[in-house]
């Protein structure tokens, strides 16, 4: 079992797990939890399950280490005649040292599985002839498999000690606890990344299953199998026959696979999280949101505000701040201040925690030339962006142009969609260099023929397949523009009484969208949707014969 919309998932794990967590005391439903998390890592991972519990046995120690410093150093601050000073630099000192020792444990652990290879490959050519003229052997090291979602919890384990060392949570002393926040079943291959103050407590709680909790989250999993089977399973063929031989198709093709590459990516991603999120509501647990209409943004930045969302926050809080509030580049902030002024001198210091950030970003998602590629594409992009934005807002200016009128937005919404296009074809490139080929062709050898002389039609896609992703795209969009409207439509009673004309054709706009929202929200229409929704499952998924199941896109990171 490695898809969450499996038959061994949603007809045996999930409703056993649910059942089991539904008739037991309230007090003990945590264990049905916590089995049916280690249950699961198990079918997927076997004996790699043992590195899930040496991350968590080493946060747990590591947190009570620190809890222990914390509450002598208050002991001691508050001892007549301390020397404050000096109390908080030997208490800080070993506090860093803790946090510091389970974090390389984690992170040490995540690096033997995921980039000794990479590493190898990388310093071969200037280590290997040294290490000979030694008499040094210099054997390339074997690939091992990983355990399923190592990326995933080594980057909660490691907010948890952080957090417990700023003092932002306490330190749990309960085993069980901090395992079931680890594990928790349905998030345990894809993420989303959560912090322990966001699921911990609730995990532990034992909310019973309430029937608006179970129809509501089983209606986000059927909205998610169908992104998952009709989209993102569908384009599966056509994408891997073009990125695979890349080199006997022309740009326009390659800009295709491009554009349905990532289609199929957030299908499969968002889907998965629908899935997630859904069976966290039917728990009681609200796990935190991933994906925000990502393709609704209007710049490089937003887009990765609205893409996963719990990673790139987890990069600002433990990356970029600590980065950027690191005395040196407080140092570099400051000189480039007076070199280039207030405005651009930060932009300037920033790219250096930026750069951090997008590394990391890139090589978190695999060991590969075409991560590091894709990291260094998104830190170039959006670094640059921060300086263009205020180019750009005193060219407007000058020229009269309206930023917040619909053709200057719906600019900036295409030229934000090729940017993601460009970046996703990186991501999925077969290695750094065919990334570049692939760049290559699409700009230099762009050609439509392969439309007209019927070669799209034979990459695994027939025109029914065509017709149907088109349709459910179109669904896609237009449920992702209601959602988009709940969030940013103005209340119509806020409007100035001094413009109510000018603003009668907003009005209508957000009485349109809030009948449309009171319709989609109504408890009847959404027992009809969710039928409609396995109608669809049932005649457009892709499954059955000769269908050869597609795992989890991120579940490999």
């Amino acid at each position: 079992m490695t898809s969450y919309f499996s038959l061994t998932m949603l007809g045996l794990i999930l409703p056993g797990t649910a059942v089991a967590y539904q008739v037991m005391p309230r007090r003990a439903r945590w264990a049905v939890l916590l089995a049916a998390s280690y249950v699961t890592f198990w079918a997927i991972s076997g004996k790699l399950l043992a590195f899930l519990l040496a991350s968590t046995v080493t946060i747990w120690l590591c947190g009570l280490a620190l809890d222990r410093e914390i509450k002598q150093r208050g002991e001691a601050l508050r001892a007549p005649g301390a020397n404050r000073k000096a109390v908080k630099q030997s208490y800080a000192r070993r506090m860093r040292l803790i946090m510091a020792a389970g974090a390389v444990v984690n992170l040490g652990m995540l690096f033997a599985f995921k980039y000794v290879v990479f590493t190898h490959r990388l310093l071969a050519p200037l280590a290997a002839p040294l290490l000979t003229h030694l008499g040094i052997g210099w054997a390339a090291p074997a690939a091992i498999a990983a355990p399923i979602g190592i990326s995933f919890y080594t980057l909660q384990a490691v907010s948890y000690l952080v957090d417990v060392y700023r003092q932002s949570v306490t330190a749990d002393r309960n085993l069980c606890r901090l395992a079931l926040f680890m594990a928790f079943f349905p998030q345990i291959m894809e993420g989303p990344i959560c912090r322990y103050g966001q699921t911990a407590q609730a995990l532990w709680a034992g909310h019973g299953i309430t029937w608006e909790n179970l129809v509501s989250g089983s209606q986000r999993i059927l909205w998610g199998a169908a992104k998952k089977l009709i989209v993102a399973d569908r384009v599966n063929l056509l994408v891997k026959t073009v990125f695979a031989s890349y080199e006997s198709y022309d740009g326009s093709v390659i800009a295709l696979a491009a554009v349905l590459y990532t289609i199929q990516l957030y299908c499969d991603f968002s889907g998965t999280m629908d899935f997630v999120v859904g069976t966290g509501r039917i728990f009681g647990v609200r796990l935190p949101e991933n994906f925000r209409q990502p393709f609704f943004s209007r710049t490089a930045s937003e887009f990765w505000q609205r893409w996963h969302i719990t990673l790139g926050t987890w990069f600002r809080d433990y990356v970029f701040y600590p980065v950027s509030l690191s005395k040196p580049v407080k140092r570099l902030t400051t000189s480039a201040r007076h070199l280039l002024g207030n405005r651009m001198g930060p932009v300037a210091a920033s790219g250096v925690a930026l750069l951090a950030v997008w590394l990391g970003n890139g090589l978190w998602h695999g060991a590969g030339g075409q991560y590091v590629l894709f990291g260094l594409f998104w830190f170039a992009v959006i670094w640059l962006g921060g300086f263009a934005e205020p180019i750009a807002q005193s060219i407007c200016e000058r020229l009269g142009i309206d930023r917040s009128a619909l053709p200057y937005r719906a600019f900036q919404h295409a030229r934000t969609l090729v940017v993601v296009f460009c970046g996703e074809l990186i991501f999925r490139a077969d290695g750094g260099w065919a990334a570049l080929g692939m760049l290559k062709r699409l700009f230099s050898q762009f050609s439509l023929a392969s439309f007209s002389d019927g070669t799209v039609l034979k990459l695994g896609m027939d025109g029914a397949d065509f017709a149907c992703v088109g349709i459910a795209i179109a669904v896609l969009f237009a449920v992702g523009l209601l959602r988009e409207r709940e969030q940013h439509d103005p209340a119509a009673s806020a409007t100035p009484a001094g413009h109510a004309g000018a603003s009668a054709a907003a009005t209508a706009n957000t009485a349109a969208t809030r009948f449309a929202l009171a319709w989609w929200q109504n408890f009847n229409v959404r027992w009809v949707l969710g039928c409609a929704l396995i109608l669809a499952i049932v005649v457009f998924g892709a499954y059955g014969t000769g269908y050869v199941p597609v795992d989890p896109m991120y579940a490999s990171f």
